[in-house]
């Protein structure tokens, strides 16, 4: 994926040296692999076991597939971390999925709408795809309103084993 530019987001690749320096907590080779600074808070357990579900051999193994999309938000003018993106890697579906998430002091001010909608803007202009989807919780009023700015329609919903039934949305061509 290029580096995407928005009004207010610069949207950086997140690369294989990036993903190792955050699974090993390693905050100053990540932020020099971004080219930025991470929120205070980052990197912690709950980012690594959210941001990589997927084993780090898995994402060695094919990088370009499992990174697929995925991107760091930062804040356009400015050397900072915000948030990320991300696709769970390269689908062969057809069907991206894509998730965001954008550090506490930095919400309700629109920068994850605008900065999903350049993902899946891109994504969507891909060779192969056909749709992204976006899943979240029915009480999730801030990722429901995030889903309604990217043009998303509800496309029923998926039960995960752990938390419970999600809705799903999705964007076609």
């Amino acid at each position: 994926m290029p580096e995407l530019v928005t009004t207010r987001c610069r949207l950086v690749p997140i690369t294989l040296d990036a993903v190792e320096a955050v699974l090993r907590h390693d905050r100053a080779a990540a932020e020099a692999a971004i080219g930025a600074a991470f929120p205070d808070a980052w990197p912690n357990d709950d980012l690594v076991a959210r941001a990589f579900p997927v084993s780090l051999d898995a994402i060695r193994a094919d990088p370009d597939v499992r990174l697929w999309g995925d991107s760091m938000v930062l804040v356009r003018d400015e050397p900072r971390v915000v948030g990320s993106i991300v696709f769970h890697g390269f689908p062969p579906d057809g069907i991206a999925e894509v998730a965001y998430g954008i550090e506490d002091s930095s919400r309700r001010q629109g920068l994850a709408a605008e900065a999903t909608l350049a993902c899946v803007e891109w994504a969507l202009g891909q060779p192969g795809i056909r749709a992204v989807q976006a899943t979240t919780f029915p009480w999730h009023e801030a990722s429901l309103g995030v889903i309604r700015r990217l043009g998303m329609a509800a496309a029923g919903t998926r039960t995960h084993d752990v938390l419970g039934e999600l809705l799903v949305f999705e964007r076609r061509r």
